[in-house]
């Protein structure tokens, strides 16, 4: 019992006076000096990093925003992640070493995946940044879809690289989702239907983000189109949702194709008016369209129509050459005025519904003064 006793304190002893040599206070001092060193000038070392990549990508004022507001976080994270791994490099010099390899590769990743993350969805947010970027017209539709599917892959390869590292079965994990996907694939074929449609409406592109629709259901605005459904915005500014899988399938009206709006309506004018009268003022409608610096003057067409119950009606119809609502009906407003200059010019009078009652036997109409007379 004695000897086990003084075996143990002797053991413990020898660990306590290594703990407390020079040596090992020595390595702690330099380990502390080293990390607090990295983590004082992690900004400054930020800071030179992202200024040298600038210089090597040497891209525009956005695209600069972009990277600095992408990668400063994850680079600073990297920097005292590799003050932390020297520091601890040099208190367990061969202990440790394969731990901290391991750990030190994984948080890279782990950083640099999350940099490039932010970056793709800067881009994906800025459509247009993206076109002078690449100098291509870009599709308002296909870059956000495609931004997602990114990211999505960004993050799985993170993954997948940080369980190699570890020494994990890659092969065996990809096989387990493998059949992961069949039997997900079976008990969600809804969710799977609305991908599919959704890349039917990336590939066909019956509409884009901010194209106004309308189909049987409602109309509105496009906001949004993820892989599972399209947001469309009312003009009650409502929020709707719709499955991809329903939207496919539903006849669309996209007006913001379209070059043109369209005007028509019919005027009618008091049965009085003469005949001179209402060609003159057919002729100086006509003209007036024709000259509109904002209605196309290849389809223009005002024609006396037909007789109606209370007047004479003029049939008009011609296009505007936008197709933005505001102009539309700023458009409408200038031409409406016009054609009331132009029927006050001929002295027309606009007809208004009214109802002629006619009597089988003439009314004998009584003057009431000479009615009450007569009984006295």
């Amino acid at each position: 019992m004695d000897y086990s006793f003084w075996s143990t304190a002797t053991h413990y002893y020898q660990l306590i006076e290594t703990a407390f040599s020079y040596e090992h206070g020595y390595r702690l001092g330099v380990s502390i000096v080293i990390f607090l060193f990295f983590w004082l000038f992690r900004n400054k070392f930020t800071k030179y990093i992202l200024y040298l990549l600038i210089k090597i990508c040497n891209t525009k004022a956005t695209a600069n925003e972009y990277l600095i507001t992408a990668f400063r976080c994850p680079l600073v994270n990297t920097i005292v992640a590799l003050g932390t791994y020297l520091a601890l490099r040099n208190i367990f010099p061969l202990t440790y070493d394969h731990l901290l390899d391991q750990l030190l590769r994984s948080f890279i990743v782990l950083f640099m995946a999350h940099g490039i993350h932010t970056l793709v969805k800067l881009y994906g947010n800025n459509v247009e940044e993206l076109g002078n970027v690449l100098d291509i017209n870009v599709d308002k539709i296909l870059i956000p879809f495609f931004s997602k599917m990114i990211r999505f892959l960004i993050l799985s390869l993170a993954f997948v690289t940080i369980c190699s590292n570890w020494g994990y079965d890659i092969n065996g994990f990809i096989a387990g989702l493998g059949l992961g996907g069949l039997a997900f694939a079976l008990a969600a074929k809804d969710l799977l239907a609305n991908i599919f449609s959704g890349m039917v409406i990336i590939a066909d592109r019956p509409f884009s983000i901010g194209d106004w629709i309308k189909t049987s259901d409602l109309e509105g605005t496009i906001e949004d189109i993820n892989f599972r459904s399209t947001k469309i915005r009312t003009f009650e500014h409502a929020l709707v949702t719709v499955p991809n899988s329903n939207l496919i399938n539903a006849p669309i009206i996209n007006f913001t194709k379209r070059e043109m709006r369209r005007i028509t309506f019919n005027l009618g004018v008091t049965y009085d008016t003469p005949s001179h009268a209402l060609k003159k003022c057919i002729e100086k409608i006509q003209y007036m369209l024709v000259q509109h610096p904002s209605i196309d003057n290849k389809t223009i067409f005002v024609k006396f129509d037909s007789f109606g119950e209370s007047g004479l009606q003029i049939f008009m119809y011609f296009f505007t050459k936008t197709t933005i609502w505001e102009e539309y009906l700023n458009i409408k407003q200038d031409i409406n005025f016009q054609i009331l200059k132009i029927l006050e010019e001929e002295n027309v009078s606009i007809a208004f519904p009214r109802t002629s009652h006619y009597f089988e036997t003439p009314l004998q109409i009584v003057n009431p003064a000479q009615s009450i007379l007569t009984k006295e």
